[in-house]
C-alpha cells in the first residue's frame, strides 16, 4: 500500500485507535486537524493540532452512552489506549479533562 494513506484526509496519527495501520477503516477517533501533516514533518509541535472542536465526540464515542449514542465499536484494551491518549492531549493543553475519561483510566 501506498505510504500516504489517510482516512478524512489525515494520516493514522491523527486517531486515538489505530486497528491495523495499513487500513483506515480500522481508525477511530479522529482528533487533530490537517495541520498534523507539518507536526510529523518536525515543523509543529503536535499537541498544537488538538483539534478542540471534535475532542468532545472523540471522549463521548468511548464512554458507555457513546456519540449520539453509538458507543465506538473497539476492543476494551484499545478503549483504554484511547481514553489514556485523549487524557494525555488535555493535560499537555492544561485543560481539565472530563470526567468520561478520568473514569476510564
Amino acid at each position: 500500500m501506498s505510504k500516504d494513506i489517510t482516512r478524512e484526509g489525515l494520516p493514522k496519527e491523527a486517531f486515538a485507535i489505530v486497528g491495523d495501520p495499513e487500513d483506515p477503516e480500522t481508525w477511530k477517533l479522529p482528533h487533530h486537524t490537517r495541520a498534523i501533516f507539518r507536526a510529523l514533518k518536525g515543523r509543529l509541535n503536535i499537541e498544537k493540532t488538538v483539534d478542540w472542536d471534535r475532542m468532545p465526540a472523540a471522549v463521548a464515542a468511548l464512554s458507555r452512552g457513546g456519540y449520539r449514542g453509538e458507543r465506538v465499536q473497539a476492543d476494551p484494551e484499545d478503549i483504554i489506549s484511547a481514553a489514556r491518549h485523549l487524557a494525555r492531549h488535555y493535560q499537555k493543553a492544561d485543560k481539565p479533562g472530563p470526567d468520561t475519561l478520568g473514569v476510564l483510566i
